[in-house]
């Protein structure tokens, strides 16, 4: 029961967040998209920096305990996947995550967008032998692999001789200074969306 109350009051936060920095407004994606107005691009890159040095700091302190983490397969499904959620992601100017967040704030679009993704989630279900007999799900670059070493977990490293906890470290840096090197816009006048 209590990882389900925590489970709410993460999830509810999350959503808090996500309609606070604009990213339950369509016009901010496809803005971000557009490269006109990058406010929503400077706060993902941003978030995921401070959750990267978060999780690696952590780890390094042994504050966290690596034998949690979970390392995903990389196939050549997650690349047309990727693709095909990015061009939904254009279309729309909603993923899942802002979707929901969205609906919960009453949005009509975006209640036909998550209504989309159940068919999609469900027409993937039904079609799943097919698309997997493909190759698709086959693992490539080593399948649930790491880019360095992290230790205490058993995942092979691309690199062996990296440091894992160094690689997410200093990814963390370069995506916080992106995050505050990135101008407000690349091209195009900078609408707000609102």
């Amino acid at each position: 029961m209590e990882t389900l109350i925590l489970a709410i009051v993460i999830g509810a936060a999350f959503g808090f967040t996500l309609d606070r920095v604009g990213a339950t407004n369509p016009n901010f994606i496809i803005g971000m998209l557009r490269l006109s107005n990058m406010h929503l691009m400077k706060t993902i890159l941003l978030a995921v920096a401070v959750a990267t040095l978060l999780l690696f700091g952590g780890l390094m302190l042994g504050l966290l305990d690596a034998g949690n983490l979970g390392v995903k397969d990389a196939y050549v499904g997650v690349i047309v996947g990727g693709v095909l959620l990015g061009a939904g992601f254009a279309i729309s100017g909603f993923c899942p995550g802002t979707s929901l967040t969205a609906a919960a704030t009453g949005r009509k679009d975006a209640l036909w967008f998550v209504l989309g993704g159940l068919i999609g989630a469900a027409a993937y279900m039904l079609t799943f032998a097919a698309v997997e007999s493909t190759g698709l799900l086959d693992p490539i670059a080593g399948g649930k692999a790491t880019l360095g070493t992290v230790a205490g977990t058993s995942y092979p490293a691309l690199w062996p001789d990296l440091p894992g906890e160094w690689v997410g470290l200093a990814l963390a840096v370069v995506l916080g200074a992106v995050a505050f090197v990135l101008p407000m816009r690349l091209r195009g006048s900078a609408g707000t969306g609102r």
